[in-house]
């Protein structure tokens, strides 16, 4: 079998990580940081292209890494509407979708799919990205909230969720298709998701205000008192979504989104840091618990996945309590470059077939229905 180089990149917000493999061994892998000053420059996200990948090529020169001969390049997805999990090839209205940000959502994941279309110019190969942020597989009774106007959307760590899936899949002798699990990304975001058969079909919404509190997201609090406090005048719309989304949850509560701290801070008999961390580990049990719900309690094993999960008090926690679902499993840490790799080369080795982004949202109302 063929050993494929495969180049993947991952824009953040003020750097981009990039990692040269070799089959699934990785033979060099760089945060490459931009200069914010240089960034603010730039009008529209996309319009950072360029520089980024001129960068990206000057760090590659200086560490006498070529890429001539890549099989692939893979990009952090981005900026697309609602799609089923998988590796698409890149094509013309992927590329336009990222650039503008179709999803509404403006996030540094839209230049990946652009930076790995313009090495694959220049290089050859093919051009991939691998469940990207907008995958959306939720069964149709997920949707449906108590409010007309609200629906239900998929926003999760997909990308990472599902290789810590397809990983386990592999260890117990199965395939992703044929198992259910219960998969948690635990780390500066946290969501909790049901898979069935290869399929996302529920989970927590990190986006919107969903699941458990993390460290910077308030997670799902009741509507009746945020509405209230969206009404006293004392917050602007703004600061509200900031409250739920950006600094909400541990750092509104004690003041650091520091997880390590908080943790040590409990484990030296801080009672008011004990209750937070605590408490974040109990909504993240009560999260898994229902998504067991979902899958009926037939459960091949709950994973956990992200930063958090180098924490062995946080797994003991976890595994007490959820242990009687199935195996509870750690996997600590991310895997996004190694899944962005693995989904290109499962697609050259023909273990895979690559999708092609049409444009049009997997779902958008309820019509058929009615």
């Amino acid at each position: 079998m063929k050993i494929y180089k495969i180049f993947a990149i991952n824009p953040g917000s003020t750097s981009t990580k990039i990692a040269l493999f070799e089959g699934d061994k990785t033979v060099y892998s760089a945060n490459v940081n931009h200069e914010a000053d240089k960034l603010a420059q730039f009008k529209d996200l996309s319009d950072q292209l360029l520089y980024r990948k001129e960068t990206i090529l000057n760090l590659l020169k200086e560490n006498n890494v070529s890429l001539e001969g890549v099989d692939a390049f893979v990009g952090r997805g981005g900026g697309l509407l609602a799609l089923p999990g998988g590796t698409y090839e890149i094509n013309d209205i992927l590329l336009e979708h990222a650039r503008v940000g179709a999803n509404g959502v403006t996030h540094p994941a839209q230049l990946g799919s652009q930076l790995a279309h313009e090495f694959c110019q220049e290089y050859g190969g093919r051009e991939f990205v691998v469940n990207p942020p907008d995958v959306d597989e939720y069964q149709d009774i997920a949707r449906v909230t108590g409010i007309k106007e609200i629906t239900r959307a998929s926003h999760i760590h997909s990308l990472n969720q599902k290789e810590t899936a397809i990983r386990h899949a592999e260890s117990i002798g199965k395939k992703y298709e044929e198992c259910n699990f219960v998969v948690c990304h635990i780390g500066g975001g946290i969501s909790v998701a049901a898979h069935k058969l290869g399929k996302i079909v529920d989970g927590t919404d990190v986006v919107e205000g969903e699941g458990p509190m993390a460290p910077t997201r308030a997670g799902a609090v009741p509507a009746g008192p945020l509405i209230r406090l969206c009404f006293s005048g004392k917050y602007s719309e703004k600061e509200m979504l900031a409250k739920c989304t950006r600094n909400g949850g541990m750092v509104d509560l004690i003041g650091t989104a520091d997880t390590l701290e908080i943790s040590n801070r409990a484990a030296q008999g801080e009672r008011y840091a004990k209750l937070i961390w605590d408490a974040m580990i109990y909504q993240i049990i009560k999260s898994i618990g229902s998504m067991a719900a979902v899958l009926h309690g037939k459960v091949d094993g709950v994973l956990l996945g992200g930063g958090m999960v180098y924490n062995k008090d946080l797994v003991a926690q976890i595994t007490e309590a959820c242990s009687y679902i199935a195996p509870v499993v750690a996997y600590p840490g991310e895997f996004e470059m190694e899944a962005m790799a693995s989904g290109a080369i499962r697609v050259l080795d023909q273990l895979e077939t690559p999708k092609s982004y049409t444009g049009v949202a997997i779902w958008s109302d309820f019509e058929d229905y009615k």
